[in-house]
C-alpha cells in the first residue's frame, strides 16, 4: 500500500484553522493545464486564491482536487486546482502556513534540460548591457 501524500489534510487543516480564527485562508497554485482558474488573474504562472467560506460557493477540498465557485469582477466561475498543483495554503493577515514542492510541468522540464547551453563568451550586446547595473532611480535630497 502505497502512502498518502498529507499536502491535502494540511490543506483542509489551515482552511478549518483560519476559519476558526476569523482568518482569510489563501491558496497559492501553480497554473498548469489541469487548472481550471481564470486565466485573465494569473500572474507568472501562478495565482492566489481566496478560499474562505465567504468568498466561495460549494467548496470541496478532497485528497485530489479543490473545487469551487466564486466571482472574479462580478462574474461566477468554476474553479478546479489539483492538489498536486498547490504551492502553498496560508492565513491572509498573519502569513501563518505551509508552503509546498510544485512539480514541473514534463513539457516544460523537457524544454529546459534539451535547451543550447549558452557559454560566457558567447554573450552578445544586449547581454552584456543587461548585466551591467544601471544607476538607481532615487536622488539624494538634502
Amino acid at each position: 500500500m502505497s502512502e498518502q501524500s498529507a499536502k491535502p489534510y494540511l490543506v483542509r487543516a489551515i482552511c478549518e484553522w483560519c476559519a476558526d480564527n476569523g482568518l482569510t485562508p489563501y491558496l497559492a497554485v501553480r497554473v498548469n493545464a489541469q487548472t481550471k482558474v481564470p486565466r485573465a488573474y494569473v500572474k507568472n504562472g501562478e495565482i492566489v486564491l481566496n478560499v474562505s467560506a465567504s468568498a466561495t460557493r460549494r467548496l470541496t477540498i478532497d485528497n485530489d482536487w479543490i473545487q469551487f465557485t466564486a466571482r472574479f469582477n462580478g462574474v461566477s466561475q468554476e474553479v478546479s486546482v489539483p492538489m498536486t498543483a498547490v504551492a502553498g495554503i496560508f492565513a491572509k493577515e498573519t502569513g501563518y502556513g505551509f508552503s509546498f514542492t510544485v512539480p514541473q510541468d514534463a513539457a516544460a522540464s523537457l524544454d529546459a534540460a534539451t535547451a543550447p547551453a549558452t557559454e560566457a563568451g558567447d554573450k552578445s550586446d544586449g547581454d552584456l548591457d543587461q548585466a551591467r547595473p544601471r544607476r538607481s532611480h532615487l536622488q539624494v535630497v538634502k
